[in-house]
């Protein structure tokens, strides 16, 4: 930790050194919001649609972004080249900011609080790529704006929290409709007979930039890529699952609730979509680095 540098509120410094009020509106009330991008080979991946994301989860909760599109990629380009790691995942956070006395309802014009930092993104391990994830069923407890990237996110810790107890990897959140909507950080795709099937956005589900990639993948390579919704009674006799976030890719489940997926191995769709993800990170990457 003595080594990384984070951005705090325009300045550059150590992480043990990085200091916030308690009086943070962010601390009291989780008042913010928050993005995870990942980088390859020292080359932020898929920027424009996080900072299109940043934008539209702070224009909902009603903060002005503090810096634009430039001024962002310059403090985590920076912030990127302050390290060693080829591939690393900037985490980056704005809070409504410091109000002093403690209110529920906010003051105008408060300034944000802006805090970034960035940590070393490792591979999937070779047991998933072997032997993927197991996962279980619960209720979606979460409130009713996932589609807002909020840092209020107690309901998701106790997900893990329980896929911990149980022994498992992650879940499969399940609403009162006994709908699928998200795992505890990340989209969810099913595939059955070869289609791609994802439940569609809304105010329930977080947009996620690796489902948007996977689904522009499908078009070049002409999978069938649907979204509708998926019942909970589905996930029995799917042929494949995946869970998609921008740290993990797209991982494989082979266990739901104690039972195999498929033939309980990571199925043949995902094997052809994460060759062309690998595929598609690399032409990203050659192409920033020739417009430098």
């Amino acid at each position: 930790m003595s080594d990384q540098i984070v951005y705090l509120n325009g300045e550059f410094m150590p992480m043990a050194s990085a200091r916030i009020s308690p009086m943070d509106r962010g601390f009291l009330f989780a008042d913010g919001v928050y993005e995870v991008i990942p980088v390859y080979q020292q080359t932020l991946f898929e920027w424009q649609a996080h900072y299109q994301r940043l934008e539209n989860s702070l224009a909902a909760v009603g903060i002005i972004n503090p810096f634009d599109n430039q001024a962002w990629l310059s403090i985590l380009n920076k912030l990127i080249a302050s390290h060693p790691w080829q591939d690393q995942f900037i985490y980056l956070q704005i809070s409504r900011g410091v109000q002093i006395p403690r209110d529920h309802l906010p003051q105008k014009d408060l300034t944000p609080t802006v805090f970034a930092y960035t940590n070393p993104l490792k591979p999937l391990a070779a047991s998933i790529l072997e032997n993927g994830i197991k996962v279980i069923t619960l209720e979606d407890i979460r409130w009713q704006r996932c589609d807002i990237k909020a840092i209020a996110l107690l309901p998701n810790v106790m997900a893990k929290l329980q896929a911990q107890a149980a022994g498992v990897d992650d879940v499969i959140l399940i609403n009162q409709q006994g709908n699928v909507t998200e795992g505890s950080a990340s989209n969810m795709l099913m595939v059955k007979e070869g289609v791609i099937i994802t439940p569609p956005l809304s105010q329930h589900i977080l947009p996620g930039i690796t489902r948007q990639v996977i689904e522009k993948l499908a078009q070049q390579h002409h999978i069938s890529f649907i979204e509708r919704e998926i019942n909970q009674a589905e996930l029995e006799t799917a042929d494949e699952l995946w869970l998609a976030s921008s740290t993990k890719e797209a991982l494989p489940i082979c266990q739901l609730n104690g039972q195999p997926v498929g033939d309980g191995k990571p199925g043949q769709v995902w094997q052809k979509l994460r060759a062309h993800y690998q595929d598609y990170k690399q032409q990203i990457t050659n192409n920033e680095y020739l417009k430098q």
